[in-house]
C-alpha cells in the first residue's frame, strides 16, 4: 500500500473519530469529503467528482462505495478493506446500493451523522441519497466533525507541511528570477508550479493565482496571460503542497518605480502581518487575529480596500481548493492550539487608484508565538 502514515496512525484517529461520534450520539458517519477518507484511511484519488461515500461505523467497521475505477485505487493507497462498486448505467442508483450495505451494517432506525458540506456530495446526490433513506434511519449534520479533528496537525503532518512550506519558498525563488519587464507571466507561473513538481510535491487544492497590470487587483486564478509592462504590478498567491498538505503564500511585486500609494499599501500590509502574526496563539481566537488585522489597516485609512477575511486554516485538502475551515474572519470563536497551521495574508486593492498589494504566509502555531514556515523575507519586491 502506498501509505504516507502509518496504520497505527491512521486507526488512531479513527478511534478518536468514533469517540467523537459517541459524544454526539451518532451510530456512525456518512463521509463524502475526500479529505476525510484520506486523513482517517489514505484514501487518495479525484473520484469523488462521482457519487462515492465511505460508511464509518461507531464500532469501526467501514465500507467504501465507490465506482470501478477507484477499486484498486483504494487498494492500494488505503487501509480499507471492505470496497463496493457501483456500476455505470443510465438507471444506476449509487444512493440506493450505499441504503443496501447500511442494512448490511444494521443501520436501520440508527441514527448517523452526513457531511453535507462536501464537494463530494452535490445538491442532486445529496436530495437523492435523503430520498434513499428516507424512513430508514435519522440522518444528522455532521460536516464539521472530522475537520474539526484534523485542525491539530501531528509530527507527521507537521514535518509534511514544513516539507509544503520549503516547496512554496522554491516557487518563489522562482518567480523573483523571472520578473522583470517583458517577462512572460505564464513563464513565471510554469516556473513556480514547476518547482514544486522537482521537488517531490503535489497540485495544489486549486490554482496558483497569477495576475498582472490591473488583473494585480484580483485574487482568484482566470485564464489568460500577458506579458508584463516597464511599469506594472504582478499578485502571486501560490503554495507548495506536499501529500496534499498545503503551505500558502502571497506576494505583490512591483516592476519599475513604486508609488507612493503602493508604498503605503504595502506598509500596512506589513504592519497587518506583523499584528496578525502577534495574535496567532494559544488564548486568542480567529476572530481576535483578524481583529488586529483590520485595526491596523483600518487606522491608516484603507478600511474600504481590505478584506472582510485576512487568512484560514490550512491543512491536508483537495480540489477545488486548498483553503480548510475555519478562516480569520471577524467574530470567529474558534481558538488557537499548538500545531494548528494558518495562512495569514494581507490583501489590499485600491481600485480608484488600480494598485493592489498582498503580503502573505504560513505559520504553525506554538505555546507561544507562532513559527513562521517560510525563509523568505517580507521586503517588497521591486525588479
Amino acid at each position: 500500500m502506498a501509505l504516507h502514515f502509518t496504520e497505527n496512525e491512521l486507526a488512531e484517529r479513527r478511534r478518536r473519530t468514533c469517540e467523537g461520534m459517541a459524544d454526539d450520539g451518532l451510530d456512525g458517519l456518512l463521509i463524502f469529503r475526500q479529505e476525510s477518507m484520506f486523513y482517517l484511511t489514505g484514501y487518495d484519488t479525484f473520484g469523488y467528482v462521482f457519487f462515492q461515500c465511505l460508511y464509518l461505523g461507531a464500532d469501526g467497521t467501514m465500507t467504501l462505495l465507490t465506482r470501478a475505477p477507484d477499486l484498486r485505487q483504494a487498494r492500494h493507497t488505503s487501509v480499507i478493506d471492505d470496497v463496493r462498486v457501483w456500476v455505470d448505467h443510465p438507471d444506476t442508483q449509487p444512493a440506493a446500493d450505499l441504503r443496501a450495505i447500511l442494512e448490511e451494517h444494521g443501520c436501520s432506525g440508527k441514527r448517523l451523522g452526513v457531511e453535507w458540506e462536501s464537494y463530494g456530495l452535490t445538491a442532486r446526490n445529496g436530495m437523492r441519497l435523503s430520498h434513499a433513506l428516507e424512513g430508514f434511519c435519522d440522518l444528522a449534520d455532521a460536516s464539521e466533525m472530522i475537520s474539526k479533528r484534523r485542525l491539530v496537525k501531528s509530527p507527521a503532518e507537521i514535518a509534511f507541511v514544513r516539507r509544503a512550506a520549503e516547496l512554496a519558498d522554491d516557487a518563489y525563488d522562482a518567480a523573483v528570477e523571472l520578473t522583470g519587464p517583458g517577462a512572460f507571466d505564464g513563464d513565471i507561473l510554469a516556473a513556480m508550479q514547476g518547482a514544486v513538481f522537482k521537488g517531490g510535491g503535489d497540485y495544489p487544492g486549486n490554482e496558483f493565482v497569477v495576475g498582472s497590470g490591473d488583473d494585480a487587483l484580483l485574487c482568484r486564478y482566470f485564464s489568460g496571460r500577458r506579458d508584463i509592462d516597464p511599469q506594472d504590478q504582478l499578485t502571486l498567491e501560490w503554495a507548495g503542497a506536499y501529500r496534499h498538505y498545503h503551505a500558502a503564500m502571497m506576494r505583490t511585486f512591483v516592476v519599475g518605480q513604486v508609488p507612493d500609494r503602493q508604498r503605503q499599501l504595502y506598509d500596512a500590509c506589513r504592519e497587518a502581518l506583523a499584528a496578525v502574526e502577534d495574535a496567532v496563539r494559544p488564548g486568542n481566537t480567529f476572530g481576535e487575529a483578524f481583529d488586529a488585522h483590520a485595526r491596523v489597516v483600518d487606522a491608516v485609512g484603507l478600511s474600504e480596500h481590505r478584506l472582510n477575511a485576512c487568512g484560514y486554516s490550512l491543512g491536508t485538502t483537495f480540489a477545488p481548493n486548498w483553503m480548510d475551515w475555519p478562516m480569520l474572519h471577524h467574530a470567529n470563536p474558534v481558538e488557537f492550539q499548538p500545531d494548528m497551521v494558518v495562512f495569514c495574508h494581507m490583501i489590499i486593492f485600491d481600485s480608484h487608484a488600480g494598485l493592489g498589494m498582498s503580503l502573505g504566509e504560513t505559520v504553525r502555531v506554538t505555546d507561544g508565538a507562532c513559527e513562521r514556515l517560510s525563509r523568505s523575507p517580507w521586503d517588497l519586491v521591486v525588479k
